[in-house]
């Protein structure tokens, strides 16, 4: 058996690019690590810093953030804000003493499936190097914003 380091990284795909994307990789045979679990967004503008910290919270090692290119975008200029709080999280990871690397922004098209492979690749390679997060995991950390957003009936809380 391999003590190797296998990172998990969780990539927020765009459903009208990227995401198609990652279907084309596949349908085309082309190969990229499993250690990426894809989690699909109608729009990379959707991705809430909240996301990636919950993400690193539960265990990721790092994080992919993919979307349409920069005006190609299906909600007009949605992948701007996109980057805008990408930039803006990627300084406050740093801050929290998470590395950069671990967080990376990628445009990527519905018919460019071999190029979000080779991302992926990239990725996975560079968390490697970087080895484990190694941050404390906090199970149901975020359950009391979420009961104080929605109101669940005791019933089916418990």
């Amino acid at each position: 058996m391999s003590d190797a380091f296998e990172p998990i990284i969780i990539g927020f795909t765009c459903n009208w690019c990227s995401y198609r994307a990652a279907d084309l990789a596949g349908t085309a045979r082309v190969k990229y690590p499993a250690n990426i679990r894809l989690i699909r967004l109608m729009c990379s503008g959707r991705i809430d810093p909240t996301f990636v910290l919950k993400a690193f919270a539960s265990g990721a090692d790092g994080v992919l953030i993919t979307g349409c290119h920069p005006g190609e975008c299906h909600y007009i200029e949605q992948n701007y804000k996109a980057l805008r709080r990408y930039l803006l999280l990627k300084r406050s990871l740093t801050q929290l003493g998470i590395e950069a690397g671990r967080v990376k922004l990628v445009w990527a098209s519905a018919a460019e499936g071999v190029r979000l492979a080779d991302e992926i690749t990239k990725m996975v390679e560079q968390v490697k190097t970087l080895g484990p997060l190694n941050w404390p995991k906090w199970e149901g950390f975020f359950d009391d914003e979420i009961h104080s957003l929605v109101e669940i009936p005791e019933e089916v809380s418990a």
